[in-house]
Parts: structure tokens; C-alpha cells; sequence
């Protein structure tokens, strides 16, 4: 381990995603120097090295009941996204990670996301990278992150950028495609199917709900499964019925499993939202792929979702299916992907390339400093 001070590194608690690309990275990135993780639920992180510090702080989304009402109507200023008064919980974990910041002298503090604690680092004289995504991001909250960054970390290909990022963004982001999924895969369908106690004959339709919305709704995939009477149809996360439908034999609900990268192996063709994680597990696969974006915050999805279509990686539809027909011309279109330029979009070294590029920056921005710094990393 480095001599040199630690990295911080914020952990967005409500995304598993977040959490396995935080740990891939900070598992990396302990084998040079100090790690400090911060996160409000810990339990969402995967393995970490011992050599990991791992901070547990309130959440700064979730009210916890003793919040000040007369000031939950107050109008957020435009800099910001969610920074609401009277939150005793927010208070209390900007002032832990303020003081850390104090305490440890940090090299660097990476948000894996919140535009306002990348902001705080910056009044604190404290340098810091941002996690970049995809979606409308050009509002003040966004920019001043992104602005004020010393760097900026997007988890995809630079072939799968938005053609609106501006420039000067661009020249200062690292692109680590895959990063947080690389370790999944390679999983061959046969291997997979063993696995999972599958018939190695049948065909298998995946259906993969997201956990940021309210589920995926499953009155489509009936009208997709009744179609294919011959196609096994399996959905894995959160979806919601409605009282109209009439499942067919089929289609199958799993709820969630603790094994994706298992169930897309295994598949012949998968449907899904466009989570980043999502995303990058099927890449990585490489499958006929049916893509329909969920509701996000700033059109996140649908943004991924139309840089998907314009490379050709999967077959986008804005809208469920509301018959049979449209179901048929996804598939036509998602037959004709080439899967082998999906997998390419993946980058194996893609965690070891991150680790190196923040240390690397941590060496550039305190060259001649004469002291120490930490690098912090925030999940």
C-alpha cells in the first residue's frame, strides 16, 4: 500500500449497481493506497479487501421522521437536486464527511452520484471525481458537479457517449466500460443452464425487471408468451400484474435471484429496461436484445436507450408492446445484432484501468505539495 493518503469514495446506497462498481474499483485501488468507503447501507456492497475502511452514514434521500414540516414545501435552487431543509439526517452525514475531510487530508473524493456532495468537496478544497451518466445532465446541479470535477468516471465505451456531452467533459473523462460487471462473465449458455437446472433444448426468453421504478408490468410479456407458445418465457426482478390479464403457461415470474449473470447466460433472448448495470450484463453476454426504457430522473434510460439504437446494440422500442405484432418486429430486429460487437463494448480490464487512471490523477494533482493526501471514495 502507498504511503500516500487515502481515497473516499461516496456510494449512491439505492443502486446495487452503484455498489458493485464502487467495490470493484476500491478493491483495485486498495492494493496502491488507503480506501475509506462511505455508504448508508452497507449490506448492498460486495466482498471488499480487508484492507478497506468502510464508513456508514445516514441516508441523504430517505427521511427518517424527523424532519422539520414547515419547510418540506420549500423550492430547491436551481444548483442543487435534492437539498431539502430541516433534514437532521442530511446534517448529520455532510458533517461526518466534512470532517473526515479535515481529519484525513484526502487525495480524492469519487461521488458515485450526488451532484451536491461533489459540490461540498469543492468548498472544501478537497479535489474530486464524478461518475458520469447518461441522460439530460446540461442543468446547473449537474454542470456545477461536473465543472468543478477534477475528473470524471463513466462506466461505458466512449462509442456508447451521448453526441450532445460537450467537449470539454469529454476531454476529461475516463471511460471504463463495464466496470463493476467485468468479473461476471465469460458464462457459456450450456455451463449456465447446468447451472440453473434448465432443459439445454429449450428455448428461453429472459425478461429482466429494474429496481428503480415500480416493476416491470407483465399484461406485455403475456401477449409476447402467448405468441410463442413453443418459447419458454422467465422474468427475474420486480414486476406488477394487472387485474385484465390472462398469463399463459409459459411465462414464468422468478422475482429476484442473486445469480443475473446465470439467467442471461443461459438465455437465447433477453428483454429489459437500460439500467447501466443491465446494460452491461447483456453486452457482456452478447444476445437478441429487446430494449424498453423505464421513467428516470433526467431521462437516464432514455437517453441510454437511444445511444443503443444508434450503435446497433439492441432493438429499442419507447413503449410496452400492446400486441402481438410489435413483439415480432422487435424480434426481427433484434435477431439481426451482431452479438460479437456487443461484447466488445465490455473492457475486462476495465476496473484495473479506473484504479490506475485515479491513482495516476491523485499523483498529478499533488506533485509538489509536500504532503500526503487520501484518496475517499463515497457510495
Amino acid at each position: 500500500m502507498s504511503k500516500d493518503g487515502p481515497i473516499g469514495y461516496f456510494v449512491h446506497h439505492q443502486g446495487r449497481g452503484h455498489a458493485e462498481r464502487a467495490a470493484s474499483i476500491a478493491n483495485c485501488l486498495a492494493k496502491h493506497r488507503s480506501v475509506t468507503l462511505f455508504c448508508a447501507k452497507p449490506e448492498i456492497l460486495p466482498d471488499l479487501d480487508e484492507r478497506i475502511e468502510l464508513i456508514g452514514m445516514p441516508s441523504l434521500f430517505e427521511p427518517q421522521g424527523d424532519e422539520a414540516p414547515a419547510m418540506a414545501s420549500l423550492a430547491m435552487p436551481g444548483t442543487v437536486h435534492c437539498a431539502p431543509l430541516g433534514w437532521p439526517a442530511i446534517t448529520s452525514a455532510v458533517s461526518r464527511i466534512a470532517n473526515w475531510f479535515a481529519e484525513v487530508n484526502p487525495a480524492l473524493f469519487v461521488t458515485d452520484v450526488s451532484a451536491e456532495l461533489g459540490q461540498l468537496a469543492r468548498l472544501c478544497s478537497v479535489p474530486h471525481v464524478a461518475v458520469l451518466q447518461h441522460g439530460e445532465r446540461s442543468d446547473p446541479g449537474h454542470m456545477a458537479a461536473y465543472d468543478s470535477a477534477v475528473g470524471l468516471l463513466a462506466p461505458f465505451a466512449p462509442s456508447l457517449e451521448q453526441s450532445d456531452r460537450p467537449a470539454k467533459l469529454r476531454q476529461k473523462t475516463h471511460y471504463a466500460s463495464g466496470v463493476g460487471v467485468d468479473r461476471g462473465f465469460p458464462i457459456d449458455r450450456s455451463t449456465a443452464r447446468e447451472k440453473l437446472g434448465l432443459d439445454p433444448e429449450q428455448e428461453l426468453v429472459l425478461v429482466i425487471a429494474g429496481g428503480g421504478g415500480v416493476g416491470s408490468p407483465s399484461a406485455p410479456l403475456t401477449l409476447g408468451a402467448r405468441a410463442e407458445p413453443d418459447v419458454q418465457w422467465v422474468t427475474i426482478g420486480k414486476v406488477r400484474s394487472e387485474w385484465h390479464e390472462t398469463p399463459p403457461g409459459n411465462l414464468e415470474h422468478k422475482g429476484w435471484v442473486d445469480n443475473p449473470y446465470e439467467w442471461i447466460a443461459a438465455a437465447d433472448r433477453v428483454v429489459s429496461s437500460c439500467g447501466n448495470t443491465t446494460v452491461h450484463m447483456i453486452l457482456a453476454a452478447g444476445k437478441p436484445w429487446v430494449v424498453i426504457p423505464e421513467w428516470r430522473y433526467f431521462d437516464e434510460q432514455l437517453c441510454k436507450a437511444e445511444v443503443l439504437d444508434r450503435e446497433g446494440l439492441a432493438a429499442v422500442s419507447r413503449h410496452w408492446p400492446s400486441h402481438a405484432q410489435t413483439w415480432e418486429k422487435l424480434w426481427t430486429a433484434a435477431r439481426m445484432i451482431d452479438v460479437e460487437r456487443q461484447r466488445a463494448m465490455i473492457d475486462p480490464k476495465a476496473r484495473r484501468k479506473a484504479a490506475d487512471w485515479l491513482e495516476d490523477l491523485c499523483q498529478q494533482l499533488w506533485a509538489g505539495s509536500g504532503h500526503k493526501p487520501a484518496l475517499e471514495i463515497v457510495a
